[in-house]
């Protein structure tokens, strides 16, 4: 069976191939399906823009679609980024460069000691049918003072997990997936499956 990976973000990709690979005879992006389609992510959780991602990716192509939406929720800036972590420090709407969201991140923790976060995933996939099926997953750390790691992308290098006293940015592929947010959606979907 083919899946369409609602998305182009390569390291998502990596990461759906890594997990999902055994159950599906292949994997194509967007971009590899010829696609281009960009969904209005207004939805108010991660799941409702899960949903509607992969819905309207199976509407077009016929396919089962996987689609995720995740983020980083900051207890203290009341779950902020969430939804909005890709355009943290967008002025128009569009996604804002990662440096960018990073440091308007570390900005609005100035003088905050409760550095208690979370990065979160909805994952969704739906079938030809109707059918859908949904999970969620959580990545427990903290926001570090400053920047370290070279791995991973988004808000990464600024993701301490104190167990590991490292970053996300500074685990392997292979140990953030074990552990991550994404990582634990998919394997929640890998059950289903």
């Amino acid at each position: 069976m083919k899946l369409i990976l609602a998305t182009n973000n390569e390291h998502k990709v990596r990461e759906f191939k890594q997990i999902l690979g055994n159950y599906f005879e292949e994997m194509i992006t967007l971009k590899e399906a010829n696609i281009n389609h960009e969904t209005v992510e207004d939805g108010l959780t991660f799941k409702e823009n899960a949903l509607k991602k992969a819905r309207e990716i199976t509407e077009i192509t016929g396919l089962p679609a996987l689609a995720d939406d995740s983020g980083l929720c900051v207890l203290a800036l009341n779950g902020e980024p969430g939804v909005m972590s890709a355009r943290y420090a967008s002025v128009d709407d569009n996604n804002a460069s990662d440096q960018a969201n990073r440091d308007l991140l570390l900005k609005n923790m100035e003088g905050i000691t409760d550095r208690r976060a979370y990065f979160a995933c909805a994952i969704a996939l739906t079938m030809p049918d109707g059918t859908s099926y949904e999970t969620e997953g959580r990545f427990w750390g903290e926001i570090g003072y400053c920047e370290k790691g070279e791995n991973g992308f988004g808000y990464d290098n600024l993701f301490f997990v104190p167990e590991y006293n490292m970053t996300s940015a500074q685990m392997s592929p292979e140990q953030k997936n074990s552990m991550s947010h994404r990582g634990k959606a998919l394997r929640e979907l890998e059950k289903l499956l």
